[in-house]
């Protein structure tokens, strides 16, 4: 089964960023499930996580419920990371909750990326914010994503919004199978195994078996 992540940083109730993700999530269920492939999706809404962020930003230690987001993307396959523009760039609570993300979470991850904004002059947010911080969080980044203005969600204009979103599915779901299915990575097991093999090294000069001139050995 593919294991998909939704990450919605609206920060309203309704929500246009979280309504762009229900599509999203729906439309990739069809184009993965379209290869027999089974699917899953859990949606992590930031906005209700907004003070258990900021408390592990200032304190270092996450909540239980930010603690269990974490965890349900860590064994994800995918994600669809979501988020309003403000500026040119994405919202404040979205780069937070990255920020807090346990090192290695998203690494080797696909990751579609997805925005809204009141204007078209936003939509630069994708390539110019989202995709480097993705990036540099090793995550495998699509090439395809989506942006939706607010008249985007009107209904003369739905049927191209529709068609991007179709396109970025389609894109994404061949990433996802090209990718696999996604082993979590282990940070800890992987930093104390690099420490062992370290530990055990040989020294230089310590090695105590090389015959002296005298045909014994220097201890």
């Amino acid at each position: 089964m593919t294991r998909l992540v939704i990450v919605s940083g609206g920060l309203r109730e309704p929500s246009s960023t979280r309504l762009l993700a229900d599509h999203l999530a729906t439309a990739l269920h069809a184009k993965v499930g379209a290869a027999d492939v089974e699917v899953s999706s859990t949606v992590i809404e930031l906005r209700p996580l907004a003070r258990p962020i900021i408390d592990a930003m200032l304190t270092g230690y996450p909540a239980a419920e930010l603690e269990a987001a974490f965890d349900s993307l860590a064994t994800a396959d995918g994600l669809v990371a979501v988020t309003p523009s403000f500026t040119a760039s994405f919202s404040g609570l979205f780069k937070c909750f990255f920020d807090v993300l346990p090192e290695e979470t998203i690494s080797d991850m696909p990751v579609m990326m997805a925005a809204t904004g009141g204007t078209e002059r936003h939509s630069l947010v994708l390539e110019h914010a989202m995709r480097p911080m993705f990036s540099y969080l090793h995550a495998i980044v699509s090439p395809t994503g989506v942006y939706a203005a607010t008249d985007d969600f009107a209904s003369d204009r739905a049927s191209s919004l529709s068609q991007r979103i179709d396109r970025a599915a389609s894109d994404f779901a061949r990433l996802l199978q090209s990718c696999g299915l996604r082993a979590p990575r282990d940070v800890w097991t992987e930093e104390l195994s690099a420490m062992e093999q370290l530990l055990n090294l040989p020294r230089a000069g310590a090695a105590g078996d090389e015959p002296d001139e005298n045909g014994s050995a220097n201890r």
